[in-house]
């Protein structure tokens, strides 16, 4: 790693202040940094500022009402975790990351704007360099897939998943829309948001079902998903009424699965379990971003999937010691 590039440091009191500082050229925003500050010892970005949320009371509040919660972008992955009132699949996916120092700092907004990764990109200078650059940055191919003319990095929050099941919505600058919005398909600009407009909180409506996250890494802490799977199941009279999932750690963003409405009003045994994994491996993208095989990554996400539905159906909740968390081979 390399010494931080030069930058100046700016803390706001306001969520209005930080947006227009956050709106200048060459600006960045941090929270907790755990992301960003690693990458820019890398060389991975020189910004001439920072705007720094971290004066911001307002964006580590929760607040809960009969129509939903809402959460902001400030709290912290450590409190989301612990939080009772939260969602499951959310709980579990703030638990699930990194260790907990890096819990404690790092926010449910920078997570969710968590850069793409990529073996070609998350490297130092002299490795890029001696590489020829890529195309996220510096160069002029993706040499995951060097025909192409799109970056394939891949999106590994582990947030976003869980998110996208529970049906939430994120408030940009005042303006709640749907997650889905803040996510293009491009490794190289993964997200859709425009200078000055800040993620500030994520609101969740009311819980429709049991929800739940299981990740495959290849150590048990610390590692960013090599697959995510999270999940939404709503049952009436031991049918599927609903059911959602959702993946990181394959696309180049995460992934909402289409096609689970088919599902509906199917018992959940292994005929669905089936269905499920097959709409998981026709969606799931993964590419040569890892040291591990792209088709393993898919696999493992179906047998994540297929593990979910199972727990969910059982109405059981993960603990630290079960193979999805502890990145059990699939």
């Amino acid at each position: 790693m390399i010494a931080l590039p030069h930058f100046t440091l700016l803390r706001p009191a306001t969520l209005a202040e930080a947006a227009r500082l956050a709106g200048a050229p060459e600006a960045r925003v941090v929270a907790g940094g755990t992301g960003l500050i690693p990458n820019l010892r890398l060389g991975l970005g020189a910004p001439l500022t920072l705007v720094s949320l971290d004066a911001l009371e307002e964006l580590r509040r929760i607040e809960v009402s009969p129509h939903g919660t809402r959460i902001g972008a400030g709290v912290s992955l450590q409190v989301l975790s612990e939080e009772p009132g939260i969602p499951t699949a959310l709980r579990e996916a703030a638990r699930s990351v990194a260790a907990p120092a890096h819990r404690s700092a790092a926010t449910l907004g920078g997570n969710l704007c968590l850069d793409t990764r990529c073996v070609y990109y998350n490297q130092s200078e002299q490795w890029r360099r001696s590489n020829g650059y890529c195309l996220k940055l510096g160069g002029d191919t993706c040499h995951v897939a060097p025909q192409g003319k799109k970056c394939r990095a891949a999106y590994s929050g582990d947030l976003a998943p869980a998110l996208l099941v529970l049906d939430a919505k994120i408030e940009i600058n005042g303006v709640l829309k749907p997650l889905h919005t803040l996510y293009n398909d491009d490794g190289a600009k993964h997200l859709a948001l425009q200078p000055g407009e800040i993620v500030a909180a994520v609101h969740l409506p009311p819980a429709k079902g049991r929800s739940g996250y299981a990740k495959l890494r290849a150590r048990g802490s610390i590692d960013f998903p090599l697959a995510g799977v999270a999940m939404m199941l709503s049952l009436s009279n031991n049918l599927i009424r609903e059911v959602r999932v959702a993946l990181t750690g394959t696309n180049s963003r995460p992934v909402l699965i289409e096609g689970t409405e088919a599902l509906a009003g199917a018992e959940p045994n292994e005929a669905t379990a089936g269905a499920l994994a097959k709409l998981v491996q026709k969606q799931a993208g993964p590419m040569r971003t890892t040291l591990t095989a792209a088709d393993y990554r898919r696999q493992g996400a179906m047998v994540l999937a297929r593990r979910l539905l199972a727990r969910l159906t059982m109405g059981e909740s993960q603990g630290e010691s079960q193979g999805e968390s502890q990145g059990e081979t699939p």
